[in-house]
């Protein structure tokens, strides 16, 4: 038992730094060698773990981006209350929580979708599993908005949740290359003129 924690503990530990050196150097310039780096693990400790880092990407994707995915932009959508308040509230605070590591490196998602999303099959499961996790949650309050009365019933559902998850995911990706946040405040405001046209 012992053993086992302490098996979980250092994959997590793993995990962790690994998140870390994909997010900020990319997945394909991020060696093994890297990861051994940061984790202060011998190579026979890190193979012990994992038998290749297309194993350990596909657990950062599932562990770590996820994660961020759901805490950040789906369980929100799924709280009681107006669909509108919702819809705005977690589209607008998540943006305007992003510290400047964030900002400077984008949305982590996106960049695994961009360097390594026709590279595998099963990142592109795990990456597209999220997407239509994120989807389905914000057609439901869409759906739900309609029933409330606060969203006009003529709005297609999934193409306005596609269109919300392109534009937050876009606009992620953009802000990288600006030095300031002049860009996020013209998309704060576009989405504000998009999400008052869903209103009744």
């Amino acid at each position: 038992m012992q053993q086992e924690i302490k098996s979980v503990i250092t994959k997590q530990h793993i995990v962790h730094e690994a998140f870390k050196l994909f997010y900020e150097n990319g997945f394909k310039a991020t060696s093994i060698n890297d990861v051994m780096k940061a984790t202060k693990m011998t190579k026979g400790a890190f193979y012990h773990h994992y038998k290749s880092k297309q194993q350990l990407g596909l657990e950062v994707i599932e562990q770590k981006i996820q994660q961020r995915v759901y805490n950040g932009m789906i369980t929100p959508l799924e709280k009681p209350g107006n669909a509108i308040d919702i819809l705005e509230q977690t589209f607008l605070n998540r943006i305007k929580s992003f510290p400047m590591y964030d900002k400077k490196n984008g949305c982590p998602m996106n960049n695994f979708i961009n360097e390594i999303g026709s590279y595998e099959a099963s990142y592109q499961i795990a990456l597209k599993n999220i997407i239509e996790n994120w989807k389905l949650a914000l057609v439901n309050l869409i759906n739900k908005g309609k029933e409330q009365g606060n969203i006009k019933n003529n709005i297609v559902s999934e193409a306005a949740a596609v269109y919300l998850i392109s534009a937050f995911e876009g606009i992620r990706g953009i802000r990288k290359i600006y030095k300031d946040d002049v860009i996020l405040d013209q998309y704060i405001l576009g989405l504000s003129l998009y999400i008052n046209q869903l209103k009744v």
